[in-house]
C-alpha cells in the first residue's frame, strides 16, 4: 500500500490550525466503523477549510488518533481515499485509550497552508 504522508513538506503562507475533528455528522449520526468515521471527518474538514477558502490539498500536517491500531489499514484505506490524489501530509499517529465519546474510533486535526489571496 502506498505510504499515506510525507516525510516532510515546506509550506510558505498563513497557517491555519483545525481543531480536532471527530465522526460526528451534522445530522448528529455516527458510522460505526473506522473507514466511514474517517470518510466523514474529512467532510466535516473540507467544510472548515472551505469557510477559509482552502481546501486538503492545502493541508500539510495531520495528526490522527486511533483507537484501535488493529483498525490501521482500514483507516489507510479511507485515508487514501479523501486525500487529493498524490496529496501526502507530513502526519503522525497515536493509538489512544479511549475519545470524547465512546462511539468515535477516530479523531484527526489538522494545519493546512491558505493561499495567499485568502489570508
Amino acid at each position: 500500500m502506498a505510504k499515506p504522508y510525507s516525510d516532510a513538506l515546506v509550506a510558505d503562507g498563513p497557517l491555519l490550525f483545525v481543531s480536532g475533528q471527530t465522526p460526528q455528522a451534522p445530522d448528529g449520526g455516527v458510522v460505526g466503523d473506522a473507514g466511514g468515521q474517517t470518510r466523514q471527518i474529512f467532510r466535516n474538514m473540507e467544510a472548515i477549510l472551505a469557510r477559509h477558502g482552502a481546501d486538503l490539498s492545502h493541508v500539510v500536517k495531520l495528526t490522527y488518533y486511533l483507537r484501535h491500531i488493529a483498525d490501521l489499514d482500514e483507516f489507510r484505506s479511507a485515508l487514501l481515499d479523501s486525500l487529493p490524489d498524490g496529496h501526502r501530509p507530513a502526519a503522525s499517529l497515536v493509538e489512544v485509550s479511549g475519545l470524547v465519546d465512546p462511539r468515535f474510533l477516530v479523531e484527526i486535526d489538522a494545519v493546512a497552508c491558505l493561499p495567499r489571496e485568502n489570508a
